[in-house]
């Protein structure tokens, strides 16, 4: 494995074969060109198929053997329900009954919910896992239990590997909150309610089989459709396939620390020294609470300004919703629904519109939304003086977090993570991150209770900015002060030397990797 090891244009260590497959290194920000075409799913053919469109069978394991379930396929799952997912622990479960072993999962993320699969990773079920880890799963890699390496990929790059052929899926087993016979399924209706199924587009255009698994299942036609039937060969109904409550975590509720408050107000007052803020301008926020703080100020500033932005970008979540209602905004674009406010304002509002990875973050494409936004709030475990930034270790090392849409957002006009200059007394700006995530040329700003650092690339924000009485200072004098105030910097982790995870970059090449810890 040692002897795999090159050094990419970002000047990280990296594998050029991963889980027995050939892998491109990084070659720098839209260095790299696709080739060829698209993959495509296998031919079908309607004789196939019932006539009446009914496609439903008894349970989830008549679907997995009438879809040829069998030893080392790739299975894939979605997370639009987060905490609350049912159905993939379901989906092993069956398939460890089967006798089944050495399947890749590919889910579009995984979550503390899924811990119970660290059994069938333990007895084979399960090989390893391409897909973002939170909590759990992420430590278990981390400690190098996991038998093949581990992928992290945006949600754009999830799309890109499906599209290119990187990863071919057996079978896509997609929870549907609401489904007719012929499998056209949405996000937006039924008890099991989560929002929208974007993250599962690909899995149904792409993969050999797809099962549709609901607990409300509707008359044909379902409309709205997110999901087409065409694409689905079999339907199974079950009680209960998520809590939708559960799609809310700790994440997504707004920050109570005056000092994550304060970098919050700091941001929302740069985006309008810097003149981002005006009518038709255009803004993403992640999910974290010093994010959507951010939101809230933003939101009282356009009030007061009387200004309306063109259209905000989701995950959407209550405030983001208010600020539609209000008329602060004309659209929410939305890839995802971070609270039950953002599920009844897609299903009730159409100006709150459903997107996928497609359109809005798949880099091998002919272009896509991420890059129109004006201004993007993100936020990150670690920040280096070169503004390079990780989102999936801790400088402790170990691997808990996934990577989500953050690679793909770092694309719009201007890019601002607001952090706290440090975590539990350890400094979060360091010489170099654990794992790089996101290239620095890609970031413009970093916010802290401590000061304001610009890139040294934007020399327009700089310039807009300079007489606007914010605490705009050098990176480097942030961290010496946070690090005079913390006792020195965080220690260096200690890793062996082999490679537990790979992450992407959005165009497919190997950004870093991830080792075992110690």
């Amino acid at each position: 494995m040692k002897d795999n090891f090159v050094r990419n244009a970002a000047g990280r260590e990296v594998l050029t074969e991963i889980n027995g497959l050939d892998a491109t290194p990084f070659m720098g920000v839209g260095r790299y060109r696709p080739e060829g075409r698209k993959t495509a799913p296998p031919l079908a053919s309607c004789a196939d198929y019932p006539a009446d469109g009914n496609k439903v069978v008894a349970d989830l394991k008549t679907a997995l053997e009438n879809a040829g379930l069998r030893d080392g396929m790739t299975i894939s799952t979605h997370h639009h329900f987060r905490n609350g997912d049912l159905v993939a622990n379901m989906l092993f479960d069956i398939a460890a009954d089967m006798g089944v072993r050495d399947l890749r999962w590919f889910p579009s993320a995984s979550f503390p919910c899924h811990a119970p699969l660290i059994r069938h990773l333990d007895d084979g079920v399960i090989h390893h896992i391409e897909g973002s880890m939170n909590g759990p799963l992420g430590d278990y890699a981390s400690a190098g239990r996991m038998r093949g390496l581990g992928v992290l990929r945006s949600h754009g790059g999830r799309y890109q590997a499906i599209q290119d052929g990187e990863v071919h899926i057996d079978i896509a087993v997609i929870a549907a909150p609401t489904s007719d016979p012929f499998g056209n399924c949405n996000g937006v209706s039924g008890p099991s309610a989560c929002g929208g199924l974007g993250f599962a587009l690909a899995d149904s255009q792409y993969a050999d089989r797809v099962i549709v698994v609901t607990d409300n299942l509707v008359p044909f036609p379902c409309v709205p459709w997110q999901i087409m039937g065409n694409h689905v060969d079999s339907v199974v109904v079950i009680d209960s396939i998520g809590d939708p409550a559960k799609i809310v975590s700790g994440t997504t509720n707004i920050t109570r620390s005056p000092d994550r408050l304060l970098i919050a107000e700091r941001t929302a007052r740069f985006v309008e020294a810097a003149g981002i803020l005006r009518d038709g301008f255009s803004f993403q926020a992640g999910a974290g609470g010093t994010s959507l703080a951010f939101a809230v100020f933003l939101r009282d500033m356009m009030r007061a300004g009387g200004i309306k932005a063109r259209f905000v970008r989701g995950g959407s979540t209550q405030y983001l919703v208010d600020m539609l209602e209000e008329g602060l905004t004309d659209y929410i674009l939305d890839g995802q629904t971070f609270d039950l406010a953002g599920v009844r304002s897609m299903r009730e509002n159409p100006q709150h519109i459903h997107t996928n990875p497609f359109v809005s973050y798949n880099y091998h494409n002919k272009g896509n939304i991420s890059s129109m936004v004006d201004v993007v709030v993100l936020g990150a475990t670690e920040v280096d003086v070169h503004f390079n930034a990780n989102v999936v270790t801790h400088s402790d090392g170990r691997l808990l977090h996934g990577i989500g849409g953050w690679q793909n957002c770092l694309f719009s006009k201007c890019t601002i993570l607001p952090i706290p200059g440090f975590r539990d007394r350890i400094p979060v700006i360091v010489d170099r991150v654990t794992t790089l995530c996101g290239p620095g040329e890609l970031i413009d700003v970093i916010v802290t209770e401590r000061g304001i650092a610009i890139n040294p690339l934007r020399q327009d924000l700089i310039e807009r900015t300079r007489n606007s009485g914010l605490p705009i200072r050098p990176i480097e004098e942030i961290k010496h002060e946070v690090e005079s105030l913390c006792g020195g910097s965080p220690a260096t982790p200690r890793f062996r030397d082999n490679a537990i995870a790979a992450v992407k970059w959005v165009d497919g090449t190997v950004l870093d990797i991830v080792r075992q810890l110690e």
